[in-house]
């Protein structure tokens, strides 16, 4: 096992997954993440509180999925930041007045639960694969 540059210590890469393939999976995750950010902006507050959950639950399987897709910490920080970007546009008032997101409790919480999710998705050890536990103490 290498362990390339923004690899997870103790986690076998995924198998056949070149850095052209990782790049694309990248490119594909941050993509995805625009929607994902402008769905959960029109849902958090249109069945407030399950809106909110439902949204967060989103954006939680988008960085954890990115995470397991590329096996590398930088699967939260292509999605994060495309996410982020589009939830920080939406939530920018225009000149004629429009705005998406309302002022009250439910953006607030979409918006740092959002980072927060990103962030524990990029913090959080990451089992090692089945089978490697094979030089477990008193085994």
């Amino acid at each position: 096992m290498s362990a390339g540059k923004g690899a997870v210590p103790g986690v076998a890469e995924p198998a056949g997954m070149s850095r052209a393939w990782r790049v694309v999976s990248y490119v594909a995750l941050g993509v995805l993440a625009a929607p994902v950010g402008g769905a959960g902006a029109l849902v958090q507050d249109g069945w407030f509180p399950g809106g909110l959950l439902l949204a967060l639950a989103g954006v939680a399987g988008l960085f954890y999925g990115g995470v397991k897709l590329t096996g590398t910490r930088l699967g939260v920080v292509a999605p994060g930041a495309v996410w982020l970007a589009t939830v920080m546009l939406l939530s920018s008032a225009r000149p004629e007045g429009d705005f998406l997101f309302a002022a009250g409790i439910g953006p607030y919480i979409y918006l740092l639960g959002g980072v927060l999710v990103g962030v524990v998705c990029s913090i959080l050890p990451l089992l090692p694969s089945s089978g490697a536990n094979a030089a477990r103490l008193g085994g």
